[in-house]
């Protein structure tokens, strides 16, 4: 069988990178199974797309549909057109998408219309927020496609409520562990740790880019502040998103015991998760790491996609109610906070599950 594997942006190659490693496994054990990936650039800026495919082992993309930049619609738009030409010239048996971004969405609709099998590693995952642009990249992603590798019993629900069969669901786990687990031995100290003079365990790591906490001024400094405060004498180690660095600069808005530095490569960012006191982020994907790694855990978001790493897991949601952050600061500081679990599947294996139940869909 020949898969399209697509990847737009830096939450996609953590996904991406283990399917590979797994399909060519596969490759090697004799199986009739071939990839091309396609990069959609729709992250085009080198901290965060090139970086991923050079420390995760990504073989360079077979092509790179360039389609950076512009509004949402606008950037559908782009990669729909691309990567429409893109399968005319280059047909296979199933385009598989990951995760929730616009690339996600657009490359799913240009493939059903062209009647190619689509498949979504992490289908079924909702918040219920319909003012996330990604929730709505989910429900349309699910809608069209054909098979659903998904990372939970939440999500097989999610799916199964919608009317997807339960032999199109496969319930396998979640690609990012993979992706963690390949790499926890390669992580490394970033270049500024022994100038700010940082130690495991005794400073706190913020990840901030939702347009519902960082487009208005006023709330981002607020919710800076909060957490300058709450965090007592711990250093805060920011790497600052190019979207939140617009506004900071813009409005110059500062803190004086934060960190604000670029954002990370892929093994240096996981050394400051996996030696932070405690994170506080608004991304979904980070809290999955964060439970493995049995890190506590604050969500600056008043719903999550990811409800297992709350109720199994080590996180906690706070949304908007940043008076919460002090008391939640002080359990972590003091050692209170829950331990937490590791979700089922959530082993390392995903992608060897994903890869043999698709050799055995397209024999």
């Amino acid at each position: 069988m020949n898969i399209t594997l697509v990847a737009g942006a830096r939450p996609n190659f953590m996904k991406i990178a283990p399917m590979i490693k797994a399909i060519q496994a596969a490759q090697k054990a004799g199986k009739n199974i071939q990839y091309r990936l396609v990069h959609t650039g729709q992250h085009y800026d080198k901290k965060m797309s090139a970086d991923f495919f050079e420390q995760l082992g990504i073989p360079e993309p077979h092509t790179n549909l360039e389609c950076g930049g512009g509004t949402q619609a606008e950037q559908t738009a782009a990669i729909m057109v691309k990567f429409e030409q893109e399968l005319m010239a280059n047909k296979p048996d199933l385009v598989l998408v990951v995760g929730d971004v616009t690339s996600t969405m657009a490359c799913t609709i240009t493939a059903k219309k062209l009647c190619i099998d689509a498949a979504h590693v992490e289908a079924g995952i909702r918040s219920g927020d319909m003012t996330m642009p990604e929730e709505i990249n989910r429900i349309v992603t699910d809608s069209l496609c054909d098979y659903f590798f998904t990372t939970s019993e939440q999500a097989n629900k999610q799916l199964q409520k919608a009317g997807v069969a339960d032999k199109a669901i496969f319930f396998v786990g979640n690609t990012m562990i993979d992706t963690l687990f390949q790499n926890i031995e390669r992580i490394k100290q970033p270049d500024f740790w022994s100038g700010y003079k940082l130690e495991a365990g005794k400073y706190f790591l913020v990840t901030l880019h939702r347009p519902s906490n960082v487009d208005d001024p006023k709330k981002l400094e607020a919710i800076l502040a909060a957490i300058e405060e709450a965090s007592l004498d711990y250093p805060i180690v920011f790497p600052v998103h190019p979207r939140t660095r617009n506004i900071i600069d813009k409005f110059n808005i500062s803190e004086k015991k934060i960190l604000m530095i670029d954002p990370q490569p892929y093994l240096e960012f996981m050394y400051l998760v996996k030696n932070a006191k405690g994170i506080i982020t608004d991304s979904g994907g980070i809290t999955e790491e964060a439970t493995v790694l049995h890190i506590p855990c604050l969500t600056l978001r008043n719903s999550t996609e990811r409800p297992e790493t709350v109720t199994i897991g080590t996180n906690e949601l706070i949304g908007d109610e940043i008076h919460k952050l002090k008391p939640s600061l002080k359990k972590i500081i003091d050692g209170e906070w829950k331990k937490g679990a590791v979700p089922p599947f959530w082993d390392g294996h995903t992608s060897e599950r994903i890869v043999d139940a698709l050799v055995k869909l397209y024999p």
